[in-house]
């Protein structure tokens, strides 16, 4: 009787330490999970209006009052941060009129990380008016590297406030190039040229490369139509694509000519790359809605109709993996 009880209690003894065993591996390997997906380089949406936000200063028709009755309702204009935790470095992709909102978003995300770079696409207001905030009226900020083609360099240097801010070294600016990658650390940041209305500047898109994934930014683009490149072939040669949704359909402005406004329709959009197939189709987010564009509200009928034909509508907080 004695011999058995031994033997009992060395069996669970056994079986214990293997339980250990195993839990202990368990966990070690949720741990590892948890610090590979913290590493890994990501996107994250801080704004996703056209350059004047929502609600839209001075309008106070039925579409924009809900946005002025509910403050949780406004939407800053299109912004995206790249955040890198490897290097602990995060960038700004526009630096809008929302910034300091944007910034505070930022920070709360990606908590002590250097802010390392703004990759700026033109020169309307909401994609640089906030570079006024890194004045020293402001935050008062040392060489804040920003990233833009020549001309948008030379509009910044030459005119006021703007000059102030390199003047100050507040900022530093940085050349781009069409087509040239920039190396940020093992990330590429590929700018190209797209048409738009280039009054100031001429106007970019970006490519940004991952370790593993690869995303499309075009805030702002004339028409698909007039672009050199075929946008459903450019969808499958990418894994994100955020495109310029800036209005949903014709006659969204009554009494104007929207042809003067020139921007793909997001029925254009879907129409273009209708003959792609759900996975294709998946890798859109639309961004850079106007305050009069139906898709800010997630349950309107125009929205639903989106997102039923498989496309995705970018908020604010939208985390795409690289």
């Amino acid at each position: 009787m004695k011999i058995w009880a031994k033997c009992w209690r060395r069996k669970n003894k056994m079986l214990v330490r293997l339980l250990i065993v195993l839990i202990t591996g368990l966990a070690g390997l949720n741990v590892a999970a948890a610090e590979i997906e913290i590493e890994t380089p990501y996107l994250f949406v801080l704004g996703v209006a056209q350059d004047a936000g929502y609600p839209q200063a001075g309008c106070y028709q039925q579409h924009c009052m809900p946005g002025w009755a509910d403050p949780r309702l406004e939407r800053g204009a299109t912004a995206v941060a790249l955040i890198d935790p490897q290097a602990s470095a995060t960038y700004l992709f526009e630096a809008t009129p929302q910034l300091p909102r944007q910034l505070y978003k930022l920070e709360q995300q990606a908590k002590g990380f250097a802010l390392s770079g703004v990759f700026l696409t033109h020169a309307h207001i909401g994609h640089y008016a906030g570079l006024m905030f890194f004045g020293h009226e402001s935050m008062g900020a040392s060489n804040v590297p920003i990233f833009a083609m020549p001309r948008m360099m030379d509009y910044l240097s030459t005119n006021g406030p703007w000059s102030q801010l390199v003047a100050y070294n507040n900022i530093a600016l940085r050349p781009l190039v069409h087509n040239r990658t920039e190396n940020l650390s093992g990330l590429g940041v590929t700018p190209f040229l797209v048409p738009h209305r280039d009054e100031f500047s001429e106007t970019v898109g970006y490519s940004i490369q991952g370790p593993n994934k690869t995303a499309l930014f075009i805030p702002d683009i004339n028409k698909w139509s007039v672009w050199e490149r075929d946008l459903a072939e450019v969808i499958q040669t990418v894994d994100y694509a955020l495109l310029d949704a800036t209005f949903f359909g014709a006659g969204e402005l009554p009494g104007r000519d929207m042809s003067l406004v020139p921007h793909p329709l997001v029925t254009e959009t879907m129409a273009a790359l209708a003959a792609l197939g759900p996975k294709q189709r998946k890798k859109v987010w639309f961004i850079h809605m106007n305050h009069t564009n139906p898709l800010l509200n997630s349950q309107s009928q125009e929205a639903l109709q989106v997102r039923a034909a498989g496309y995705n509508i970018a908020t604010e907080s939208t985390r795409l993996d690289l």
